[in-house]
């Protein structure tokens, strides 16, 4: 069952990745750049900066530090623990692919990218959620195509984006409720 599973990721990513052509490549480095996000990071504490006043800022800035260096350390024990190569590395698939990115790391399961991304789209999605209705839609497509850009450069499959995404809203919502109750705690 798991390999059946594994080989039909593996179809699924040459499908996806080939899909992509030389003219769209530029586009698809800058989305899975992190550095390409910091102007969505600035409006993003701008508004929260706005909506909730400079104490809950600096609380939420660290919190959000906390978030990340959850979803980073706990992304690089799945990496390290089930040690898939990615698919830049792997005998079988990377002959078929397209590679664009500018380097491949060993382990690909499960993405970073998608589970950083993820857990701000949730994290940031819900906090500005009574003033934004409809953000966190925004939120939530820009994660996706982060994720989706792994795919394209060639150096996550499918279900390490599912997988990564997956935690990534799991710590995303955990991150905001802890945000919530020290919001209260302490600066309200």
């Amino acid at each position: 069952m798991i390999e059946q599973l594994l080989e039909l990721d593996k179809t699924l990513f040459l499908y996806l990745n080939n899909l992509g052509t030389a003219s769209w490549d530029g586009l698809w480095l800058a989305i899975t750049n992190k550095l390409y996000s910091i102007p969505l990071y600035a409006v993003l504490l701008f508004l929260i900066y706005k909506k909730y006043g400079w104490k809950a800022l600096l609380l939420l800035v660290f919190v959000v530090a906390g978030m990340i260096t959850f979803t980073d350390q706990i992304t690089n024990l799945f990496k390290d623990g089930f040690q898939r190569p990615r698919p830049c590395r792997a005998e079988g698939v990377q002959d078929f692919m397209r590679f664009v990115a500018p380097r491949c790391g060993k382990y690909g399961f499960f993405s970073g990218h998608a589970s950083n991304s993820m857990s701000v789209a949730i994290f940031t999605g819900l906090l500005l959620r009574p003033y934004f209705k409809y953000l966190i839609i925004g939120l939530l497509l820009w994660s996706l195509t982060i994720a989706y850009s792994r795919i394209y450069v060639g150096v996550h499959y499918p279900l390490d984006l599912i997988c990564g995404l997956t935690f990534g809203g799991f710590a995303g919502f955990l991150f905001y409720k802890l945000y919530q109750f020290l919001l209260n705690k302490y600066v309200a």
